[in-house]
């Protein structure tokens, strides 16, 4: 046996050594599930961040948060052939764009690393050799070839795929033989034993006997690389994880995952199986949607609180239901009794109002205020450049006053250089007879608004114009407030249709909206 752990450890790497390494661990990580709430997000970087993802991150971080816990980020790398180049780094990114970044974590560090499964590899081939020498594991040299053909019978049968555990029986004579002549052999793990039965703190109590279903798995490849049964046991135990909070995808998989801990000998955390997170249709979320990944939505202008509030509202697990809930709200509220098996349908047509409630709230805090306006500037700078009127329009003031008076009727920031809302940032080109058309009393309607903007400019209020404009419209013969109104609109943002012609005028302010109505009576 000594030969086969030889054979699982990654070269250079002494058995001795390891055993001193783990003991370290050990002694560093109190790993006693009741001494403190420790949770982990673990997914795969085949891809990036995604909605699905970022929910069951969420449900982990406010869990731990609640519980004055530790949240942790690991990364499920080991299988190679599946990385997404960038994907390690965008879902750590993605995660503290969100507001929900981790405690320990492959670039925070932490007392239970490595992070990434690939530089744990000596980790998991200890277990593996321990679970050989007590006959809970075996090597398996079957060739892939004979393992696809099992496959093929099996669906050509319709029945279930399942490895007919050929080499378990194996003598110490045949392994020894079968190590020194043939190739490297997975290790498959000895599912002999009755399903135990356990308490889900979602689902209830649960039992899978995978034993008459399955055959034995392979928890560690013939690459010294673990599968996930393997390494999710080995990393949980050794990272002290106190709860387990993940997909319900993982339900059934979790009797062979208290399998191995008892083989192993060591404590189960606590396992909440989450329901999943699914698309309108009932369909399940793919990592192949790209409009689902997060950097998508931050470079569309949607902010993390919306998201967030979005992915739970959605679900279960809150004392109450109502959209515009901060992140610190969610962690007051949160209740995992009160999580249910139900599968959450996304619908993302709802997604601009959540943006709508989290930007009107973020417009409301003048810290928060400050910080919007100089994204706006920004943003204005990049969609108009050289086309902007005039310096003045990226004046602090100016972008302010633009935010508070739109807040509420805009969903995103992005919206505000919308062409809708163009004429905040350029002079539209509008001719006499494009108003004619409207009104022949251009020049009679253009003089009498010019003259309620002789008083002073802090009278210039919605209230007070509203009432001006009205009275102008009743000293008009034989024309209507809406043609007063429509000729004022065009006139001062070139479109028929648009926010109130008295907000556009406190927006643009008395001495732009007076250069624009001159233009109109000097063409």
């Amino acid at each position: 046996m000594a030969v086969l752990l030889r054979r699982l450890l990654p070269p250079g790497r002494p058995a001795a050594a390891l055993g001193r390494s783990l003991g370290q661990r050990e002694a560093d990580l109190c790993t006693d599930p009741g001494a403190a709430v420790r949770v982990r997000f673990a997914p795969s970087p085949t891809g990036f961040l995604h909605l699905g993802g970022l929910r069951t991150a969420l449900y982990n971080y406010i869990f731990a948060k609640k519980h004055g816990g530790t949240f942790i980020l690991r990364l499920e790398d080991t299988d190679q052939t599946r990385l997404v180049p960038g994907a390690v780094e965008n879902i750590e990114d993605m995660l503290e764009w969100a507001g929900i970044p981790p405690d320990e974590s492959p670039r925070r560090g932490g007392p239970a690393g490595p992070y990434l499964q690939s530089q744990r590899l000596a980790l998991y081939a200890q277990a593996a050799d321990a679970l050989v020498r007590t006959g809970a594991a075996y090597p398996c040299f079957c060739s892939p070839q004979r393992l696809e053909l099992l496959k093929k019978e099996a669906l050509r049968s319709r029945q279930t795929p399942r490895y007919d555990n050929r080499c378990r029986n194996l003598s110490q004579r045949q392994v020894a033989q079968k190590l020194a002549s043939g190739p490297k052999p997975a290790i498959r793990f000895r599912l002999d034993e009755e399903a135990p039965v356990f308490q889900d703190l979602v689902y209830g109590c649960s039992r899978h006997e995978v034993g008459s279903v399955e055959g034995d798995p392979v928890i560690l490849k013939s690459d010294s690389f673990p599968t996930y049964h393997l390494a999710c046991v080995v990393d949980d135990h050794h990272m002290g994880v106190s709860h387990v909070l993940r997909g319900s995808e993982w339900l059934v998989s979790t009797a062979k995952h208290l399998l191995l801990y008892r083989a192993l000998g060591w404590q189960p955390p606590h396992f909440a199986h989450l329901p999943l997170l699914v698309n309108a249709d009932g369909s399940k979320l793919s990592k192949r949607q790209g409009d689902l990944f997060l950097e998508r939505f931050a470079a569309a202008g949607f902010l993390p609180d919306a998201l967030l509030d979005m992915v739970t509202h959605c679900g279960s697990g809150f004392a109450e239901n109502r959209m515009g809930r901060t992140l610190a709200e969610l962690i007051a509220q949160f209740d995992l009794s009160r999580v249910t098996c139900h599968s959450a349908l996304l619908d993302l047509e709802k997604l601009p109002e959540f943006n709508r409630l989290h930007l009107r709230r973020l417009v409301s805090s003048e810290t928060q205020r400050h910080q919007l306006v100089g994204k706006l500037q920004a943003l204005v700078e990049e969609a108009f450049g050289s086309r902007l009127r005039d310096g003045a329009v990226l004046d602090p003031a100016y972008v302010e006053r633009v935010l508070l008076l739109r807040q509420g009727h805009i969903c995103r920031l992005q919206d505000l250089v919308s062409p809708t809302h163009c004429y905040l940032w350029t002079r539209p080109a509008v001719g006499r007879a494009q108003l004619r058309a409207i009104s022949e009393k251009v020049d009679e309607i253009a003089t009498r608004v010019l003259g309620l903007l002789e008083g002073p400019a802090t009278s210039l209020t919605q209230d007070m114009l509203n009432a001006e404009l009205r009275k102008l419209s009743e000293g008009l013969d034989g024309t209507k407030h809406s043609h007063v109104m429509k000729l004022l609109r065009v006139a001062l943002s070139g479109q028929p249709q648009g926010p109130p012609v008295a907000e556009m005028m406190v927006s643009l302010g008395p001495k732009e909206v007076r250069e624009r109505l001159e233009k109109v009576l000097c063409s």
